[in-house]
């Protein structure tokens, strides 16, 4: 049997490369061929399924490239995970909506209106509707974005205003309540094939943003039952094979689901626990492709 681990040919940084090392060194045991290959070595399928040959028996597939992951699919290799759970995690805005259908606790959420290019957002009436049903400070996440990176705290309407007519400016983005009760810290639960393998609780102090890439530290911990089940019900909601699920403290622990992550990057799990998460997701492959 051979796989192929399909990761972005432009993603350069070795935190990237520490994930993908943690996945050949798992299959290195196995009698089962993993190959990494980028977007861009498979380029050609996307207009020509005919110039695919020799076909790989399952893929990894940790990039957000969908169409890729489509074309894949439609050539009825197994995606792991799926193009569709891929693109439902990866916008923000859709694993909202999807976990509000099945009444999975979120943080309240409104979604901005649709601009475009060109036209941005010339009229703002709705950031005073935002802040009158989110309060202040509240939270604005750029629809698309990882690491925490396009994630801001706004303590005032003006702040607002500037950030999206000069940073966000016309692209897709969500208004957040911001939950006090869990600022500067979370916990990412790392599940696999609907276990849940392991979970760690994430602090930065000097930061509203946990991300250990923001200066946040981790130390392993045990989940409480509510906690085990809101990141089990969002993993099933969005029908994933693997996850990291960002879990919020809301009032009187209430456990609030943050973010899903189809792509999660486990190295910094790996360094805190020692387990490395590509073990589960290949035996958990392997029982699948039985």
């Amino acid at each position: 049997m051979n796989g192929y681990l399909i990761v972005n040919a432009f993603m350069k940084d070795n935190k990237f490369k520490d994930v993908y090392d943690l996945f050949l060194k798992s299959f290195s045991n196995t009698n089962i061929k993993l190959e990494v290959k980028t977007n861009i070595d498979l380029l050609d399928i996307l207009n020509n399924h005919k110039q695919f040959k020799n076909k790989p028996d399952f893929v990894i597939f940790f990039d957000k490239d969908i169409y890729l992951a489509q074309r894949l699919e439609m050539l009825n290799i197994p995606v792991f995970n799926s193009s569709n759970s891929i693109r439902l995690c990866d916008n923000k805005s859709l694993t909202y909506l999807e976990l509000s259908k099945k009444d999975i606790t979120i943080p309240p959420t409104i979604i901005a209106p649709k601009t475009f290019e060109s036209i941005n957002f010339n009229n703002t009436y709705f950031v005073d509707k935002a802040i009158s049903k989110l309060g202040l400070p509240l939270i604005i996440k750029e629809a698309y974005g990882s690491f925490g990176q396009q994630v801001y705290l706004l303590n005032s309407k003006e702040e607002i205003l500037d950030l999206i007519k000069n940073k966000i400016i016309y692209k897709d983005f969500l208004f957040q309540k911001f939950i006090k009760t869990s600022c500067g810290k979370d916990i990412r639960v790392n599940i696999v094939g609907g276990k849940i393998v392991n979970a760690i609780y994430r602090e930065n102090k000097s930061d509203f943003r946990s991300n250990i890439s923001n200066g946040g530290s981790a130390k392993v911990i045990k989940l409480n039952s509510k906690q085990e089940e809101i990141a089990l019900k969002a993993f099933n909601a969005l029908n994933l094979d693997f996850a990291g699920i960002d879990i919020l403290f809301g009032e009187n622990d209430l456990p609030i689901i943050c973010e899903v992550n189809s792509n999660f990057h486990f190295y910094s799990t790996y360094k805190v626990t020692g387990v490395n998460l590509a073990d589960y997701i290949r035996d958990y492959m392997i029982e699948k492709l039985k």
